[in-house]
């Protein structure tokens, strides 16, 4: 890779910190993508001992690109996306990743084919993450920002994502827990 095609990457995955997300932070300012995704990626590095039989780098790895092809498309919450939303910002991320560098490019389709797949544990994991992070974030949002469907939405997504794993479907019941806390003293 030369640094020009070096540069070249990094001002396309630039563009997430300024794609915003449908949550907000803490203090009720719009999170952007690469935010959600730097933060997925601490979970994974967090949980390297809860896993030491899972390739943790791979799953960092995941943590890093999943969000990628939202350089071309934006952030759709998964309550509005659509499969013609999917197939688009599929079409355009693979584009994108063919283009790249050789060896670059081979390791992101990898990558990718297994996150689609959702068959080994490290791609489970990732999506896991992926899930419970933006449910996280959500509980650190002001209940000022909340839709009224995602009061539902808060407490039953994620659960299929998390069914595979003792330590993972702990953690959803903990997140759980703090939005109905949450809810609560919100009335």
């Amino acid at each position: 890779m030369t640094p020009r095609e070096f540069l070249e990457i990094l001002h396309t995955a630039e563009k997430l910190k300024d794609t915003p997300r449908h949550c907000t932070t803490s203090k009720g300012r719009t999170e952007s993508v690469a935010e959600h995704s730097w933060r997925i990626t601490l979970m994974a590095f967090l949980l390297q001992d809860e896993y030491p039989d899972l390739d943790m780098n791979k799953v960092i790895q995941m943590c890093i690109i999943h969000d990628l092809g939202e350089c071309f498309t934006g952030d759709i919450p998964v309550f509005k996306k659509t499969e013609a939303d999917r197939n688009r910002e599929e079409e355009l991320l693979s584009a994108w990743v063919k283009q790249l560098p050789e060896g670059t490019s081979k390791r992101m389709q990898s990558l990718y084919e297994e996150m689609e797949a959702l068959e080994t544990r490290e791609a489970k994991l990732y999506k896991a993450l992926d899930m419970l992070e933006a449910l996280i974030q959500h509980n650190e949002s002001p209940l000022s920002t909340w839709e009224d469907h995602e009061y539902e939405l808060q407490k039953v997504y994620g659960h299929d994502a998390v069914s595979h794993d003792s330590w993972l479907k702990e953690l959803r019941q903990a997140v759980l827990e703090d939005t109905l806390q949450k809810i609560e003293a919100g009335k």
